[in-house]
């Protein structure tokens, strides 16, 4: 064998990464995520954190210990603007603060976001406060993210859920579905903007329909995350 010679290539300043933790049973925000930044000249790094079949707010909590573990593994060679955190619903109950303070704990990042802080950011920027949810939670899922969001200053009285624990059927709810139930919950003249929650619900397609229809603002959570994300990139 020869060892051959070679060169370095020094990094763009200017592309500095992004980091982005996705749940192990997350089967949509990546691609999705390729859409949202298809025009994108920066690298997005990716590492996933375990999470349960189910989700339920003991499963979602459980994600706070393995924060770390799950931040340590983004690659270190260059420090962070912004990394996100996929998940709405354990976002509420971990609470936004906590997830920066457990991210940051092993990962050089300026700041740490979230669909849940994300789409709190996009409603004021949008001057929207009062909102239809639609998920795809239980009810125990339901009410700490609603609370979540009351205290940023969204209200969501308005609300419908498909009820569902499972997250490979989340994953696999039709976008007719996601339509039919967006459009029905936004029709309440009390709403001003409708919110498609849950990183795994596929909505990147039925967004535009929903948003034609109502005629008011929708946003999703990771439609709301990618925003955020490259809001804060451009800012940090």
């Amino acid at each position: 064998m020869s060892y051959l010679p070679y060169t370095l290539d020094a990094d763009d300043p200017a592309a500095s990464p992004m980091g982005l933790i996705v749940l192990q049973t997350d089967e949509t925000i990546e691609p999705e995520f390729n859409a949202y930044f298809a025009d994108r000249t920066y690298p997005i790094y990716v590492s996933r954190i375990p999470s349960g079949t189910e989700v339920t707010t003991d499963t979602l909590a459980q994600m706070e210990k393995a924060l770390p573990a799950a931040a340590d593994l983004l690659p270190k060679i260059r420090p962070y603007k912004v990394v996100g955190y996929g998940c709405t619903s354990a976002s509420s109950v971990i609470g936004s603060e906590q997830v920066e303070r457990m991210v940051q704990e092993t990962c050089n990042t300026a700041v740490v976001t979230n669909p849940l802080r994300a789409a709190s950011a996009c409603a004021a920027h949008l001057g929207v406060s009062k909102f239809a949810l639609l998920s795809p939670y239980i009810q125990d899922v339901n009410e700490p993210l609603r609370r979540a969001f009351a205290e940023n200053g969204v209200s969501m009285d308005v609300f419908g859920s498909f009820g569902e624990a499972e997250e490979s059927k989340v994953v696999r709810i039709s976008r007719r579905s996601v339509v039919d139930a967006a459009l029905k919950l936004g029709a309440d003249s009390s709403v001003e903007a409708i919110f498609l929650s849950c990183t795994n619900l596929r909505t990147f397609d039925a967004i535009c329909e929903i948003q034609e229809r109502l005629g008011k603002p929708v946003l999703s959570s990771n439609q709301s995350l990618a925003w955020h994300m490259r809001e804060l990139n451009s800012h940090q």
